[in-house]
């Protein structure tokens, strides 16, 4: 068995389609776990500690081997969140019947690839290694309450997220939290030993963008998760609210990074996360109208609709925030009276 690098790659930044099982077999196990757990978008984690990383930097306290390790450790801990997510769903038999989950991405145990045991040892494995770097993070900071109080929000949130978070409309939420003020004020935290409101603040708008992209996968599969009794936010409100408090998210994506420019924690320079403004409009105004009954011609990721909109908001949007969140810290540092805020 051949590493496959290129596939390391491709897996990292879209979501693969696979219909042979020897194509399946002949993979490497590194390709296969980054392919099971949709490791395009488990890579929001990654943004989400870079965020972090950057902000503790800003501060004057980053390490790079407690940031590699806490990083890498949540990372796996999004996959194992899927692989659990799959296998959940599997069992209870929602992904059955050519549900909207098998249908934009490999789902090994809808395409017979492997056996629910297989999954369950991957689970177990992949499980084992985050809670590896969550035990690190405990050590690194001396046991703290906060970081005690973050370990055991991850695990619950990872174990109970499928059901029954999910199922009670509460999945969108959690994400939000996770993604957002959580995880980006929880590896500051590890980073610094200090929490910050304004790092949990500053986390919002990232949290908002991922939450954006599963708000909008439940809109685009309402009608299966409705017919199968999965309790989606959309399905609890309704899809045409749940299409609106969508598009809110997304413009208060934009109003708390003002918020933090106009308050002196970030400067001038995070403007340019408004660059990401063709995104975000083109998201806000697909959300205007239900999802059509086909896809539309020349749009390649049909069921995904709304979702794969959101989704290329987020990358922009991240990109954006990560290249302004470097030039802020080298403001912050080398000329800390450049910007003090308006209030």
């Amino acid at each position: 068995m051949n590493i496959n690098f290129a596939m390391w790659r491709k897996a990292a930044w879209q979501l693969i389609k696979m219909d042979d099982k020897k194509e399946w077999e002949a993979l490497d196990v590194v390709s296969k776990w980054l392919i099971a757990t949709r490791s395009a978008v488990t890579l929001v984690t990654v943004y989400s500690c870079v965020i972090a990383g950057i902000l503790a930097a800003r501060a004057g306290h980053f390490s790079w081997l407690p940031f590699l390790i806490v990083t890498l450790g949540l990372f796996i801990a999004h996959g194992t969140n899927n692989l659990l997510n799959d296998y959940t769903d599997y069992t209870r038999g929602v992904d059955h019947d050519n549900y909207f989950r098998s249908q934009y991405g490999v789902h090994p145990l809808v395409q017979k690839f492997w056996e629910p045991a297989t999954s369950i040892r991957w689970f177990i494995v992949s499980g084992f290694l985050a809670t590896l770097s969550g035990v690190y993070a405990l050590f690194y900071t001396g046991f703290s309450r906060p970081t005690l109080i973050l370990f055991a929000i991850g695990a619950i949130t990872l174990l109970a997220y499928t059901y029954p978070f999910k199922y009670w409309g509460l999945g969108e939420l959690s994400i939000f939290l996770i993604w957002g003020p959580i995880l980006i004020g929880g590896v500051y935290f590890v980073l610094t030993q200090t929490w910050d409101w304004n790092v949990a603040l500053a986390g919002v708008p990232f949290g908002l963008s991922v939450a954006s992209i599963n708000v909008a996968k439940h809109i685009d599969k309402h009608d299966d998760d409705k017919t199968k009794g999965v309790g989606t936010f959309p399905v609890r409100v309704g899809e045409k609210f749940a299409r609106h408090v969508d598009q809110v998210a997304i413009v208060l994506i934009y109003v708390v990074t003002l918020f933090l420019i106009l308050n002196g924690f970030f400067t001038p320079v995070m403007l340019i996360v408004f660059l990401a403004y063709k995104e975000a409009l083109a998201t806000i105004k697909v959300l205007n109208t239900p999802k059509p009954a086909e896809a539309p011609k020349g749009w390649p990721a049909w069921p995904v609709w709304f979702s794969g909109f959101a989704f290329q908001h987020n990358r922009k949007f991240g990109g954006y925030l990560i290249l302004g969140l470097i030039a802020d810290a080298l403001l912050k540092t080398y000329f800390p009276h450049f910007w003090s805020g308006l209030f």
